[in-house]
């Protein structure tokens, strides 16, 4: 058995990460996630974490540092968000196209302009074809375990693929939890020292990230893509393994109250637990309705919408980020894994709690309310909306 602690989610990244026994942390703070450095630096101090902290010039080269110690053999761990992250961007399509396993803690925050340091998805969202796995947690707990878990989903071979990990920008970065946290020698037995199958070796020299000509690159990115393919299998290995030995369970979607829904109302993030809440109050006024939560947004999980989406009328998606000229990404991702099914149910998107804005369960009323409205006339009038919005002149 582990101890219960009180922290916050940067704190419960950090933790995660000296229990995976990180060997290397390349780091350039930025707000919301700067306590991750901050905390890997007490513990190396401390003595309590046996691992290099590199401070670097910016966030590119703090994932071009963490792309050198994982090709060297390295398990390697950062943090960053937002503008972060999008100066990272180049070196991320490198990290996974090189195939290399580095795990990210991402405080998910708004992207300027203008400029905002509050939660949504959209700097996670806007790296979906980077070829990183992406996972989203819901409280620090999930913060914890998903780091944990994403070392050994990157690691295994048939996958090899870096791992992002988002957390609400302040609702759980910098918001305190009481969070089971395991033992070191629990942790040792479920994530194994890193094994890599090449490294860079003075004495066995070989070539990482080589040119590609027309004739060899395409095969290079079926290869990302196969390894993306397998991850779907390895995470839910993983998944069960972990619940095995800790006793939590995650799915990659998890369903409230939906089988008997008209409507199921689909949310990623820290906003999952409000819209279950507010299924609770709306069950108990007769309102037939659901929700599901979607924990892992790649590979993303077409067999899980597949069968999630034959329960109900509509199926509801609320987006925290915008693709302009569009909707939301999530909404577009099931619009096209369902594109194919005879049978499906109708497909609303809204747009909710961007830049930070609140997240009441009267917003998922309004969802729900919307929906049922389409129900009633047997179609969507609407593709998207917006909720919460404020009169705009």
């Amino acid at each position: 058995m582990g101890v219960k602690q009180v922290v916050k989610g940067n704190f419960a990244t950090a933790v995660a990460a000296k229990l995976a026994r990180v060997d290397v942390v390349p780091a350039y703070p930025i707000t919301p996630s700067t306590l991750f450095p901050e905390q890997i630096s007490t513990y190396i101090a401390n003595g309590e974490m046996d691992a290099e902290l590199l401070l670097t010039e910016s966030e590119h080269s703090a994932m071009s540092a963490a792309i050198g110690a994982s090709a060297s053999g390295a398990r390697v761990a950062t943090a960053t968000a937002s503008q972060g992250l999008k100066l990272m961007s180049e070196m991320l399509f490198i990290a996974s196209g090189m195939r290399l396993p580095i795990v990210t803690a991402v405080g998910n925050r708004a992207l300027s302009a203008p400029i905002n340091i509050w939660c949504d998805h959209q700097d996670t969202i806007a790296e979906r074809d980077s070829g990183w796995l992406q996972f989203y947690a819901e409280n620090n707990q999930n913060a914890l375990d998903l780091m944990l878990m994403a070392f050994k989903i990157s690691e295994d071979r048939r996958v090899l693929l870096p791992s992002m990990v988002g957390l609400d920008a302040f609702v759980l970065t910098h918001t305190m939890e009481g969070v089971d946290v395991p033992l070191q020698e629990e942790v040792d037995e479920f994530l194994p020292p890193y094994k890599p199958v090449y490294t860079l070796d003075v004495k066995n020299p070989m070539t990482f990230g080589s040119f590609g000509t027309p004739a060899h690159y395409m095969e290079f990115k079926y290869q990302q893509w196969e390894a993306m393919e397998n991850a779907q299998k390895v995470i839910d290995e993983v998944f069960s393994e972990f619940y095995e030995k800790f006793g939590r369970k995650y799915e990659k979607v998890s369903e409230y109250r939906t089988d008997d829904a008209d409507i199921i109302i689909l949310t990623m993030g820290s906003m999952s637990g409000t819209a279950r809440a507010a299924v609770d109050s709306m069950r108990e006024k007769g309102i037939k309705v659901g929700a599901a939560k979607l924990t892992v947004f790649r590979p993303f999980p077409f067999r899980e919408i597949k069968d999630l989406s034959r329960k109900a009328k509509v199926l509801a998606v609320a987006d925290r980020n915008i693709s302009f000229g569009f909707g939301g990404a999530v909404f577009a991702e099931i619009a096209g894994a369902l594109i194919n099914e005879k049978e499906k149910p109708m497909l609303i998107d809204f747009i909710i709690g961007l830049g930070g804005r609140d997240i009441t369960q009267e917003d998922f009323y309004k969802i729900a309310e919307i929906s049922k409205d389409a129900i009633d006339k047997g179609k969507v009038e609407k593709m998207v909306h917006w909720i919460n919005l404020r009169e705009v002149q």
